[in-house]
């Protein structure tokens, strides 16, 4: 990086601890904006990745800041290290039950809808520039990735919650999908630099070797990490600094093998944020921070590569590459990959509109000028303008799209906040203290008689500082601690005692599961004779679990819903993978 006078453009010469200083001090302060303009994007919707986009734009040397980045190999530095931070902490927030919904349609979409629109855009190009077949589809496989943050940073900022079969399907799709995308790039560079011949049998022994190589040494990183982090005896603060170190070694390995290190990385993740570990709530706290700040860091360092004078030229075709990917290509390749799956409609129009583009086409649109191809400056300046029109237009409009197609549900309970202080042993016990704020429904209930669950004890009642006696013949009251011993599975119980009553939540799951609840073994045929409806001949015999099991191919989520004459039936709750309990809602 090296500042330049903004009128002559002459580069003055700096002092080498001035220019430390100038660094430490610009990047910081980048920083602190790209965090503060955060919050003010979720008043007005922007897409946040977009703001910190725009923000080194502004920086850069044709912005206000004047700095100058013009170091391609500090970019893929960074910039691989960041992405695999992120890919990190993706795989820490995948839940092993989410897979039983998502795990085939999301790596369906990882491989067969990447080439797919890989393929598609690659055409597309191929007819709009005068680039060659394998240079147009390097572009489509650039740009062939979705970004799982970007795509849950606006659902959480616009207050949503998708039915679980389209947000686990794109969650573990946006985690996966990178490793794909990164080899068919990698790929395409290396047959259009070689000239090789036979690419068909290239490209598969080279699939073979990344994917293969990149599972292996993931699943055992992965499981000698969470040794580790059972078994080591550490300072609290030390055990995030482990999991990331160990996470970013298993990274390197595979890439120095030949295998996929995002691949890899990913897995470790999905590895750790499904174990049992001490301390798993600081070590995903540690991550959600780095990742953010990974962010953060990329799109501001890709906001300062990028020339904005330069993009002009290709204003016009890199529109239509975009409008083809967003409007075509990832369309296309959602119907085919989820064709098997029996999605509904309205969650495939979702997922096609939520392939929004992130920072990882940016840095894969680095690798053709690491290999110093023809045409590498155009490779990415393409890419920029698609993540640019792809934040813009799809980003803006997730969260309408998703009111508008019905596939949002009404907010699951929310742990409150709450203190957790770990006993280490063998029964990973801890002590949660909670505080009985207005509305509570604990408030007012003898404590000894809390319905506490998952061998859930209390030990204790606080009441302005001071340790009650007898706390089980003691009623709550309003601003007490309540101190339970107990696991992960007294959190709900506990979540819902202190959780502030909210009428309008009530209203809202009122709305969309109906006033009436029915247990999946009811007869349809029993309930055509209460409600009047007209049941068909041939669905009277079955139960209203067995008839929606029909209809979701036995797994529906919560949500889910089908009608008969004027009653509609809506999936309320799941015990693990049956239905347990069934909303009805009469028209």
């Amino acid at each position: 990086m090296a500042f330049q006078d903004a009128d002559t453009g002459a580069r003055e010469p700096v002092n080498p601890i001035e220019l430390t200083n100038s660094m430490i001090f610009w990047g910081a302060l980048l920083a602190l904006l790209c965090v503060v303009a955060s919050g003010l994007s979720r008043r007005v919707g922007a897409p946040v990745l977009l703001v910190f986009l725009v923000l080194g734009m502004l920086a850069g040397e044709e912005g206000v800041g004047g700095l100058r980045f013009d170091s391609v190999s500090q970019a893929f530095l960074f910039g691989s290290l960041a992405l695999a931070i992120i890919i990190f902490d993706g795989g820490q927030g995948a839940r092993r039950d989410t897979f039983r919904v998502s795990l085939g349609p999301a790596l369906s979409l990882a491989t067969v809808g990447v080439v797919l629109t890989a393929g598609i855009t690659g055409l597309v190009t191929h007819f709009l520039l005068d680039l060659s077949w394998l240079e147009s589809l390097l572009i489509g496989a650039i740009v062939g990735s979705t970004d799982a943050a970007a795509v849950f940073g606006l659902l959480r900022s616009a207050g949503l919650q998708l039915k679980e079969r389209t947000s686990a399907t794109l969650e573990v799709e946006s985690g996966s999908n990178d490793p794909m995308a990164i080899f068919l790039t990698i790929t395409l560079v290396e047959l259009i630099s070689l000239q090789a011949e036979n690419p068909g049998v290239r490209i598969l022994g080279a699939f073979a070797e990344q994917m293969g190589l990149g599972l292996a040494i993931g699943f055992a990183g992965g499981y000698v990490l969470v040794q580790l982090l059972k078994r080591l005896s550490l300072p609290v603060s030390m055990y995030p600094l482990l999991a990331l170190a160990g996470g970013m070694s298993v990274f390197g390995i595979a890439n120095l093998w030949g295998g996929s290190g995002f691949l890899a990385i990913y897995l470790v993740g999905i590895l750790i944020g499904n174990a049992s570990l001490p301390h798993a709530k600081d070590i995903r706290r540690f991550h959600d921070g780095i990742a953010w700040l990974a962010q953060i860091g990329m799109f501001l360092m890709l906001g300062l590569l990028v020339t904005p004078s330069s993009l002009v030229p290709l204003v016009l075709p890199a529109l239509g590459i975009a409008l083809a990917l967003i409007l075509v290509a990832r369309p296309l390749a959602v119907a085919v990959s989820l064709a098997p799956f029996h999605f509904p409609w309205r969650e495939q129009v979702f997922i096609s509109w939520c392939g929004l583009r992130g920072a990882v086409p940016i840095i894969l649109a680095l690798f053709p000028s690491l290999a110093g191809l023809e045409h590498a400056d155009v490779f990415f300046e393409l890419a920029f303008f698609v993540v640019l029109v792809s934040l813009v237009l799809q980003g803006w409009t997730i969260a309408p799209i998703a009111r508008w197609l019905g596939i949002e549900v009404p907010p699951v309970l929310v742990d409150p906040e709450h203190l957790v202080l770990r006993i280490p042993d063998e029964q990973e016990k801890e002590v949660l203290v909670y505080r009985a704020v207005a509305g509570s429904p604990a408030i007012s209930m003898r404590a000894g008689r809390l319905p506490l669950s998952g061998g859930a004890q209390l030990v204790g009642v606080v009441r302005q500082g001071v340790l009650l006696d007898n706390p089980r013949e003691q009623n709550v009251e309003l601003e007490d601690h309540v101190m339970v011993l107990g696991n992960d599975g007294a959190a709900p119980a506990l979540a819902r005692l202190f959780t502030p009553a909210d009428a309008s939540s009530s209203q809202k799951a009122s709305a969309f599961y109906g006033d009436f609840v029915l247990k999946p073994g009811a007869r349809l045929a029993d309930i055509s004779l209460m409600y009047g409806i007209a049941v068909p001949e041939a669905l009277q015999a079955l139960t209203v679990g067995e008839f929606i099991n029909r209809q979701f191919h036995h797994k529906a989520v919560v949500g889910d819903r089908v009608s008969i004459d004027s009653v509609e039936f809506v999936v309320k709750k799941l015990d693990g993978d049956q239905i347990a309990v069934i909303g009805l809602k009469l028209g």
